[in-house]
C-alpha cells in the first residue's frame, strides 16, 4: 500500500491496524494513507538501524539463527559484521518522565472501554478486606483508603497505549500462540505491566489478538524461509551438473548431503520436495530444448527433401532408402532426435506439397489449353460469319461446297483435332440457324400457293414460280435467291413424289403379273400350249 495519490504522510500520525486476513498494516489518520511497511516514526532505534542494511535474521529448523542478504542473495551461519555494527549503534533510549495521565485507574475516564471501578482479580475472586485501595477510591465501609497500591500500577493515557504495553509484555515473556489463557496468566501475572489493562476481558482479548498476530508472523517467516531455502537449494543443485532431469532422489542425496545448504534444514521431506521441484524444472527445460531441436531438425529435413527432387508419385518405401542413405542425413546428429514417424510425416507433407504444385501446374496448363481452344473456336466462327456475310453459307448449303474454301485457312486448320465441337459441327449449327430463319418465309410461300390454288408440277419452271410469288404482297419482298431455294425444295418434293408414284405403279404391275402366273399354274387341265394365243383364252370383256 502507498500513501494517497503518492503524497508522503506526515510522521507521528500513524496507527497500527489489521485487514480481514489478520495481516498488520499502518494507517495515517490525517492523509488516510495506508502501507504494509512499518513507518520510521513507529520503529525503535534498533529497528531503524537494522532496516537500513541488507542483512536479515532468520531461524532455521531446530532454532539455530542464520542471516540472509536480500541484495546479494547470500546466507551465513555467522552474524555479519555489518549487522553487528547496526546493533551496536542502537543505544538504549533514556526513559522519559510520563506526562500526567489523562486516564487513571479507578478514576473517571472518557474511555468507555475502561471501567471506573476496580476490576476483579484474574482468578475470579473479589479483593479481600485487606486489599489496598487506590487514591480517591472508596472501600467496602465507605471510607477512603491510602494511595500506595495505585502508585505501583502502570497508568496510560489511552487504551491503545495500555494494550500496546500489555502485548509488549506478552512478547517479552515469550508467550506462545498455542498457549491457553491460564498458561499466559501464570507466566505474566507478576509483571507490573500485566495490569496495564484493567479489565480481564480486555487482557484476554489482547492475548487473542497477540496470538493471531504471532501466528501470521510465523506463517510469513515460514514462507520467507522456504522461499530463501528454495532459491539456495536450487543454486546448490545447479552447481552439480551431474544431476540430470532423470536423476532420482536416492541417487542425488549422497552427492549433495555434504553441502551447507543441505544441512540448513533437518526435514528430509522438505529437502526431497525441493529436489523434486528442481527436477520438474529440469524436465520442463529438457522438453523445451528437445522441442526446439526437433523443430530445427524437421525444418532441415524439409529442406533436405526438397533437395532430393522427389516426384509427386514417389512411394515411401522408395523414399525411405533414399533419405536414410543421404550423407547429410547421416552426418547431422539433429536428425537422430527424429523418430520414423516424424520422418514419415515430413515425407507425406512434402509429397502433398509436390502434388499440390503438380496439380496446380496441370490445372494452369488445362486452363491455358482451354483458353487456346476457345480462341481457336472463336476465330473459326469468325471465318464462318465471313462466309455467311458473303452469301456462301445459307440454308441448304452443303459442307462440300464450303470445305474447298476453308481447308487451307489457319483458322480452320487450328480447329482440327481439337476436343469439343468440330468444324463440321459448327458449320451445321450455322446452317441450322439459317434454316430456322427460312421457316417463316417458307410458311408465307405455302400460304400464297394455297390461296392461289397453284400446284407445282415437274414441268413448272423457276420463272413460273417467281411470277406467281410476285403477285402477292407477302412474298414480293423476298429475295429471288431465297425464292429459288424454296422452289427447288418444293420441286424436289414433287419429283420425289412422282418417282414414288411411278415405283408404286410398277410394283402394282409386278404383283398383277405374279398373280396371273400363279393362276395359270393352278388350272385343272392345261389349256395353254406353245401355239395358244391370247385372244383364244382371254375372258370375255377383259380389257386388252
Amino acid at each position: 500500500m502507498n500513501g494517497i495519490n503518492g503524497i508522503a504522510a506526515p510522521p507521528g500520525l500513524w496507527s497500527e491496524a489489521r485487514n480481514a486476513e489478520g495481516r498488520v498494516y499502518y494507517y495515517n489518520t490525517v492523509t488516510k494513507a495506508t502501507q504494509w511497511t512499518k513507518p520510521a516514526d513507529l520503529m525503535t532505534p534498533a529497528e531503524r538501524a537494522l532496516a537500513n542494511q541488507p542483512w536479515k535474521e532468520y531461524t532455521a529448523e531446530g532454532g539455530r539463527k542464520y542471516w540472509y542478504n536480500t541484495e546479494s542473495k547470500q546466507s551465513s551461519w555467522e552474524i555479519p559484521e555489518v549487522y553487528k555494527d547496526a546493533l551496536a549503534q542502537t543505544a538504549p533510549t533514556p526513559k522519559l518522565s510520563m506526562p500526567a495521565p489523562q486516564f487513571v485507574a479507578g478514576g473517571t475516564s472518557s474511555f468507555s472501554s475502561y471501567p471506573q471501578q476496580r476490576d476483579r482479580d484474574d482468578y475470579g475472586e473479589r479483593a479481600g478486606p485487606d486489599r489496598q485501595i487506590g487514591y480517591g477510591q472508596t472501600d467496602l465501609n465507605g471510607s477512603k483508603g491510602p494511595t500506595l497500591a495505585a502508585q505501583n500500577e502502570p497508568e496510560y493515557s489511552t487504551f491503545e497505549e495500555a494494550e500496546a504495553a500489555f502485548i509488549k509484555l506478552l512478547r517479552r515473556a515469550n508467550v506462545q500462540p498455542d498457549w491457553t489463557w491460564e498458561q499466559t496468566m501464570r507466566a505474566t501475572i507478576k509483571d507490573p505491566q500485566y495490569r496495564a489493562l484493567k479489565d480481564p476481558k480486555d487482557r484476554k482479548a489482547a492475548f487473542e489478538k497477540y496470538a493471531v498476530e504471532v501466528r501470521m508472523q510465523e506463517k510469513d517467516r515460514a514462507k520467507e524461509r522456504l522461499a530463501k531455502l528454495r532459491a539456495d537449494f536450487g543454486t546448490m543443485l545447479r552447481s552439480h551438473p551431474e544431476i540430470k532431469h532423470y536423476t532420482r532422489w536416492k541417487t542425488a542425496r549422497p552427492i549433495i548431503e555434504g553441502e551447507t545448504i543441505f544441512r540448513s534444514t533437518n526435514d528430509d521431506t522438505e529437502r526431497r520436495q525441493l529436489f523434486e521441484e528442481y527436477i520438474i524444472e529440469l524436465k520442463k527445460g529438457n522438453i523445451e530444448r528437445e522441442a526446439i531441436t526437433r523443430k530445427s531438425a524437421m525444418d532441415e529435413l524439409v529442406g533436405l527433401l526438397k533437395a532430393l527432387n522427389l516426384e509427386p508419385y514417389t512411394r515411401w518405401s522408395e523414399a525411405q532408402e533414399v533419405i536414410e542413405s543421404n550423407e547429410t542425413f547421416q552426418a547431422d546428429v539433429k536428425f537422430k532426435t527424429l523418430s520414423k514417424s516424424d520422418i514419415l510425416t515430413a515425407f507425406e507433407n512434402h509429397i502433398k506439397a509436390l502434388e499440390r504444385t503438380f496439380n496446380d501446374e496441370r490445372q494452369r496448363e488445362k486452363n491455358s489449353k482451354q483458353r487456346r481452344e476457345r480462341q481457336n473456336r472463336d476465330r473459326y466462327l469468325d471465318l464462318l460469319l465471313e462466309l455467311k456475310a458473303a452469301g456462301k453459307i445459307k440454308a441448304g448449303t452443303k459442307w462440300m461446297e464450303i470445305l474447298p474454301q476453308v481447308h487451307e485457312d489457319p483458322r480452320y486448320v487450328a480447329m482440327l483435332g481439337q476436343p469439343g465441337s468440330t468444324p463440321l459441327d459448327l458449320f451445321w449449327d450455322m446452317v441450322e440457324e439459317e434454316e430456322r430463319a427460312l421457316r417463316s418465309i417458307r410458311n408465307d410461300v405455302y400460304d400464297v400457293l394455297e390461296d392461289k390454288r397453284y400446284e407445282i408440277t415437274p414441268k413448272t419452271t423457276s420463272q413460273d414460280f417467281l411470277d406467281v410469288m410476285s403477285t402477292d404482297r407477302r412474298t414480293t419482298t423476298i429475295s429471288p435467291d431465297t425464292l429459288n431455294l424454296i422452289f427447288n425444295r418444293l420441286l424436289e418434293k414433287v419429283l420425289r413424289r412422282t418417282e414414288d408414284d411411278k415405283h408404286a405403279s410398277e410394283r402394282q404391275q409386278r404383283r398383277l403379273i405374279d398373280a396371273l402366273r400363279s393362276r395359270i399354274k393352278h388350272l385343272d387341265k392345261p389349256v395353254i400350249t406353245s401355239s395358244t394365243n391370247w385372244d383364244s383364252i382371254r375372258p370375255p370383256h377383259f380389257p386388252l
